[in-house]
């Protein structure tokens, strides 16, 4: 089923909402490259043709629909964390900032977000509803989902590393990358804090640790 308004109409029947956000990431069981976020406002209207979770859409029209996203919703904010700050400070605080960044850029403060998920990584001041599979439920956030999924991916496309395939992969652990991890050791791009440089012996010296209170980790993925 196609997202639908049900999620923003509940909480604009708040009288202390008047604006609603929507808020996905993407980005954040990459190997490489920063988390990014994107936040939506919009004003109820039609959303275009096929708007649904970014997973559900085909790499061929996620960036016409993105395009379409960008002239029809009436507030985006992108905000980002680098592989630095994921590996300084742990993939939490790291989408903490990222959606704060998000939120901060829209042209008006919103009252309340919604936001993709089970566990609520912005916290105050902004009032968070999580729902889990929001991106296929609410509009805004399916509209998020797309948006943040194109901007990154595009971006991880502008890098070079050819050998590690990101123009294709996006920095998550495609066999490509995984090969050319193998090889070659990680890049300038590669967040140096994850479990994949313990299966790997030649480049495990590279890994950075950090305080486990800081962040949540990651399970190791290598094959």
């Amino acid at each position: 089923m196609a997202p639908t308004y049900d999620i923003e109409q509940l909480l604009l029947s708040q009288p202390s909402i008047r604006t609603v956000a929507g808020v996905d990431e993407v980005g954040r069981g990459a190997w490489a490259g920063p988390v990014t976020v994107c936040a939506v406002v919009t004003d109820l209207t039609e959303p275009p043709a096929g708007l649904t979770d970014s997973k559900q859409v085909s790499e061929a029209k996620r960036g016409p629909l993105a395009l379409e996203l960008a002239g029809w919703a009436a507030g985006v904010g992108y905000g980002e964390a680098s592989h630095e700050e994921i590996d300084t400070l742990g993939m939490t605080e790291a989408l903490r900032r990222a959606a704060r960044r998000a939120l901060e850029s829209l042209p008006v403060r919103p009252d309340a977000v919604i936001l993709d998920g089970k566990h609520d990584y912005i916290g105050p001041p902004w009032p968070v509803r999580l729902e889990v599979k929001g991106d296929a439920a609410s509009v805004s956030v399916a509209a998020a989902s797309v948006l943040a999924k194109v901007r990154r991916d595009a971006y991880m496309a502008t890098i070079g590393c050819a050998e590690y395939g990101f123009a294709e992969n996006a920095g998550y652990p495609s066999p490509v990358h995984q090969a050319a991890l193998a090889r070659l050791g990680p890049t300038s791009h590669h967040r140096l804090s994850w479990s994949y440089l313990d299966e790997l012996p030649q480049w495990r010296h590279l890994k950075r640790h950090r305080d486990p209170l800081a962040g949540e980790g990651q399970e190791t993925l290598f094959a």
